[in-house]
């Protein structure tokens, strides 16, 4: 019989934990608390208790060729970043091409998941659920994976800004907010300057009366272009890049990138400098906020002292009277209710899981967080990465050290550093372990074509469809067909091309008929 897992969560990790279990011959049972696919990307207009949701305009911050999955391009007409709803879309295509859905209960929710009694033998997990009628089951697994994510429980530091019980106006978690117009005419501050606080902050602008951003550490911002109007992760992420990253001293490519950045806009002019170095912690990335900075509808402000009514003091001196609203930006913690702590090594943010994916703590390896992770980069393929390595694991055809020691990250923040990554170093480091990393000198042999692409073009997920388990016929040319895919939408109008200019020709024949009449000339100079 085929070993069964679960699957508790049916976002875009939990999608693809499903297919990878089918593709290792699995018998996956997916459990979503909710009524549909989709997690994080479907668009809720009231807000629900430990569940993730965006807001109404949110567009994603990666771009489709990136954050596609690795054997299912985005469709060629969809933007290059799209709005929630289309990345919901895409969830949806995915779900059906691989025939997913009828192996998710829906309005199911897991109430707990602990060690069966023989577990040291069996490996295997009771897991407790509770369907939409109130009916409790106990469910023997040989395997769990948990693919709930970590924006399910909001931070609302409230304690930390003294006389804030003083505050008479409106406040909420930026996981409450939905759209702008009940702050229109309004003076709000945003406090946090992550992805969700800039956008947020852009929005609320267009309506408020004044929008203030409070931020205590500062941020590197990043717009979606790049070279030529190309998105930005298309040109940022390749291999020869990435070569270049491990060869030269960090500290330079920090002063090279920062000098870059800061000619774009000064990010201390702006307000914006951080304290940390840009590749320390992952940028803001936002097209609007250093304009809405440069019109004056967005101030930034520094780290707020205290409320004195519906006054806000900040740490520099400075006051901002009658302040309607203020949303927190304050990001999330890590939320497993339906584990036990002794699962984990550490609570909250200090969870330490060997490659970010497998307590190190269990006897058996029959358990696994997919997910759980901020990358420097697209987390869907990252998570698809995980999803492959881990059910290889729990099928026995890639086997884990006796001993499972969990690296120290490389990155200073202490609250988000053990789960920040970076991309291409993280997929190359699970890929190894699969036999699906590309073999780069062996395609320039032999497709020189394909292995160019693979070296110098964007470092796309389909790369690890090439060669090995889960191996799919059309990685080649989805490979070699990026472009096409990137400039489809774009290109809605016909242009003409440009007509060849002739100056470079005349230059050359004016630098040849100098040259040949200059020994003339130089005979009759006197």
């Amino acid at each position: 019989m085929a070993r069964r897992v679960a699957v508790i969560g049916a976002g875009s990790s939990g999608l693809t934990c499903i297919k990878c279990c089918l593709e290792e011959g699995l018998e996956p049972v997916c459990f979503e608390s909710s009524d549909d696919i989709g997690g994080l990307w479907r668009f809720k207009e009231i807000p629900e208790p430990e569940r993730s949701s965006t807001y109404r305009s949110l567009v994603t911050n990666t771009s489709k060729e990136m954050m596609c999955f690795s054997d299912l391009p985005m469709p060629a007409h969809f933007p290059n970043f799209m709005h929630n709803s289309q990345l919901l879309q895409y969830l949806q295509l995915y779900a059906a091409h691989f025939n997913l859905l009828q192996h998710i209960h829906f309005q199911t929710t897991v109430l707990s998941v602990k060690q069966s009694p023989d577990f040291a033998c069996s490996g295997q997990w009771e897991v407790l659920t509770e369907d939409r009628d109130g009916l409790k089951k106990i469910h023997i697994f040989d395997a769990v994976l948990v693919c709930t994510g970590h924006y399910t429980k909001p931070v609302m530091p409230l304690k930390d800004f003294p006389g804030f019980e003083t505050f008479k106006g409106e406040y909420c978690h930026s996981s409450e907010y939905k759209d702008p117009e009940p702050y229109k005419g309004k003076k709000v501050v945003v406090v946090g300057i992550g992805n969700s606080g800039a956008d947020i902050a852009v929005e609320l602008s267009r309506v408020a009366k004044k929008t203030f951003v409070s931020t205590r550490q500062g941020a590197w911002v990043i717009r979606r272009t790049s070279h030529k109007g190309c998105p930005f992760d298309i040109t940022a992420f390749t291999r020869l890049l990435d070569l270049q990253g491990l060869l030269l001293p960090r500290r330079l490519i920090n002063w090279v990138s920062e000098r870059e950045l800061n000619q774009k806009y000064d990010h201390r002019l702006y307000g914006l400098m951080p304290k940390h170095r840009l590749f320390d912690q992952i940028p803001v990335i936002n097209d609007d906020l250093p304009a809405c900075i440069l019109l004056g509808v967005v101030v930034m402000k520094p780290h707020i002292q205290e409320f004195q009514g519906s006054t806000v003091a900040f740490v520099n001196g400075t006051k901002e009277e009658q302040i309607d609203a203020v949303v927190f930006c304050t990001g999330y913690n890590c939320s497993f209710p339906f584990l036990t702590a002794s699962v984990f090594t550490g609570p909250g943010h200090n969870l330490n899981l060997y490659k970010h994916i497998f307590p190190p703590s269990l006897e058996h390896p029959t358990l696994a967080i997919i997910g759980l992770i901020e990358p420097w980069g697209p987390i869907m393929p990252m998570a698809e990465m995980q999803a492959r390595w881990a059910t290889q694991v729990i099928t026995g055809m890639s086997v884990l050290p006796p001993s499972l020691s969990c690296l120290p990250s490389r990155f200073p923040s202490p609250k988000h550093g053990n789960l920040l990554v970076e991309y291409i170093p993280y997929m190359d480091e699970l890929a190894n372990e699969l036999g699906v990393r590309p073999n780069i000198l062996r395609l320039l042999l032999t497709d020189p074509r394909l292995g160019f692409w693979v070296l110098f073009g964007p470092f796309t997920p389909c790369q690890y469809r090439l060669r090995g388990p889960g191996k799919w016929a059309g990685a080649r040319n989805a490979i070699l067909t990026v472009w096409d895919r990137v400039s489809q939408p774009m290109m809605t109008r016909v242009v003409p091309e440009p007509r060849p200019s002739r100056l470079p020709k005349l230059l050359v024949l004016s630098i040849l008929l100098v040259a040949a009449i200059y020994p003339v000339l130089k005979l009759y100079t006197f």
